[in-house]
């Protein structure tokens, strides 16, 4: 199932003025990161490439369009289990006998018993697939219940196995196709939704990194209809093979493979795994057939495109197409640039061509210029440099929250083994990612609400304010009265009072709440019941990510906002 991508547009005040008068190539700035910098959303699109190239040189936007660059939705029914006399009876429906179907299927005695149980729930799962998904990929779902749901809450749910396959209507029947994600886990419902004030906000929830792809997605080009031949789909696949392989097994082995005189087959190159639109719009920015000669003089012109920053995009994507020396030493000149637009492209081209001189330009960027921030994350994520390591732990000590966390995020993707990062897994079969830094600046917590479950801690020393009174999901309390000791106690039906009394250190407090039983859910409506009520000094904040869409400052390029400037330890 394929849908034609929307297209998005995102221009400087600089480009906009200049637009109508100059004529050139323009190519809007996408913001397109992957799953490591935004919530998972079908929204997303992707920004075509324009088909103009210098001379006589045909590039594969010429010839090809991109396929498989749609969000593909899938969902079922299932079964909530764990819920503390909130859940259900679900009404007879065709949900309800799909449900029974499933539960008969895996053999699960006295079905209509469990599902009459107020601990139970029936919800409806729903999530999307990204372009260029793998198998053993993991994404976000959203799980909510049926609208007549008599359910109040599905705080303290566990989500059970559930199958995810697309669906459609179909002579008035639903089909659905093939399975193509397993979901499970503990749902996330917002900490501060309650069944009597938001009923909505509290029978919804995700479930986050709980699907894991089975069926990977397929990505290609599609020939145009006059452009449809066997030759010329060996010429474009060889072409693009020519500037990116990968290695299986020890053998090198180009990303595109010719199916048919329309169909081009795409491996998805590992250093843009995070960002699959960019690597579609640099495919399509590859030649074919181009001599030496007509490759030289085309260099010739992208260098005065890419010092134009009207043009500069569109040449800093065709310089990374084309790739080596000659293509990165004009990207170099373009990095050292005065101009801001000028700078910023050519170092992110650098980036994905992994070059040591993308580094400072793009660190800057990201402190700088909000607009540039998630691309310069992007950028900085997939390099294998040891500099932009350390440009990246420079900024987790920064005053902005988002410059921060962006920065984090990069970091992990890039060397998840490093240990001035290196966390833990907590939670019931280690579901999510615990993360204490020990670094300068101002003491914050972070937690995520898309992407993977996570808590990260920036620096090491944040407590509880006692008295301290609040709930970490439907079993656990958390109780501070005056003093310097906070006690954690479990009182869940048919078990015995479990207790655990730590100091008001919240990372002790944390590790109580998981050994309980708690998991991510309970430790974040923890954590932001604290904060509210005032006893949680710490900054805390929730998905504080680089946006997409910003408009870019092209004001007093020396200016450095003040909530970005870097802390001293004195500070």
């Amino acid at each position: 199932m394929t849908a034609r991508p929307r297209h998005g547009s995102h221009m400087s005040r600089r480009v906009f003025c200049k637009a109508a008068a100059a004529g050139a190539l323009l190519s809007p700035l996408t913001g397109c990161m992957g799953p490591i910098f935004r919530q998972q959303s079908p929204d997303a699109s992707l920004t075509p490439v324009d088909d103009e190239s210098p001379g006589s040189t045909r590039l594969i936007s010429s010839v090809a369009h991109p396929y498989g660059m749609d969000y593909v939705k899938i969902e079922n029914v299932a079964l909530v289990t764990g819920l503390s006399g909130t859940g259900e009876d679900p009404a007879p429906s065709p949900q309800r006998a799909a449900l029974l179907a499933e539960m008969n299927r895996r053999e699960i005695e006295n079905p209509n018993e469990v599902l009459a149980s107020p601990n139970t729930a029936l919800v409806l799962v729903r999530g999307y697939l990204r372009p260029g998904m793998q198998e053993g990929d993991q994404f976000d779902i959203e799980v909510r219940t049926p609208s007549k749901s008599d359910a109040t809450s599905l705080r303290g749910g566990w989500l059970l196995e559930t199958r995810l396959s697309e669906t459609a209507v179909l002579g008035g029947q639903i089909r659905t196709g093939h399975e193509t994600a397993v979901a499970q886990g503990p749902i996330l419902v917002d900490p501060a939704a309650t069944a009597d004030d938001d009923p909505a906000l509290a029978t919804q929830g995700r479930v986050l990194g709980g699907a894991v792809c089975i069926k990977a997605r397929q990505l290609g080009l599609i020939l145009d209809h006059q452009h449809r031949s066997i030759r010329l789909s060996q010429v474009a696949a060889k072409a693009v093979s020519d500037r990116f392989c990968t290695y299986i097994n020890g053998r090198r082995m180009g990303v595109a493979t010719p199916k048919t005189d329309e169909y081009i087959e795409l491996a998805v190159h590992p250093r843009y795994k995070d960002n699959v639109a960019r690597y579609m719009r640099v495919v399509r920015s590859i030649a074919i057939n181009e001599s030496a000669a007509q490759q030289l003089e085309r260099l010739k012109l992208l260098h005065d495109q890419l010092l134009d920053p009207v043009t500069t995009e569109t040449a800093a994507l065709r310089l990374e197409a084309i790739g080596g020396d000659q293509a990165i030493e004009l990207l170099k000149e373009g990095a050292s640039s005065k101009d801001k637009e000028v700078r910023f492209y050519s170092a992110e081209a650098l980036a994905f061509l992994d070059v040591t001189e993308a580094v400072a330009p793009l660190a800057q960027a990201a402190i700088d210029e909000p607009a540039y921030r998630i691309n310069a994350f992007s950028a900085l994520g997939a390099m294998k440099d040891g500099a932009a390591s350390e440009a990246l732990f420079g900024m987790l000590s920064l005053k902005s929250a988002e410059t921060r966390y962006g920065a984090f995020r990069a970091l992990t993707a890039m060397a998840p083994d490093d240990p001035r990062i290196g966390g833990v897994k907590l939670g019931s079969g280690g579901k999510f990612n615990y993360h204490v830094l020990d670094i300068p600046g101002p003491p914050m917590i972070h937690v995520t609400n898309s992407h993977q479950p996570e808590v990260v801690l920036f620096g090491k020393e944040h407590r509880f304010q006692t008295p301290l009174f609040v709930d970490a999901g439907p079993w656990i309390l958390v109780k501070g009265n005056a003093g310097a000791q906070i006690t954690v106690s479990r009182f869940a039906p048919r078990e015995p009072t479990q207790q655990r009394i730590v100091s008001t250190n919240v990372d002790e407090v944390i590790r109580a709440v998981v050994d309980l039983g708690g998991d991510y859910p309970d430790v974040v409506q923890m954590l932001q019941q604290a904060k509210n009520l005032g006893a949680l000094p710490s900054r805390f904040r929730v998905n504080a990510l680089p946006q997409s869409g910003r408009t870019v400052d092209l004001g007093d390029e020396g200016a450095q906002p003040e909530s970005d400037k870097l802390l001293t330890k004195a500070e």
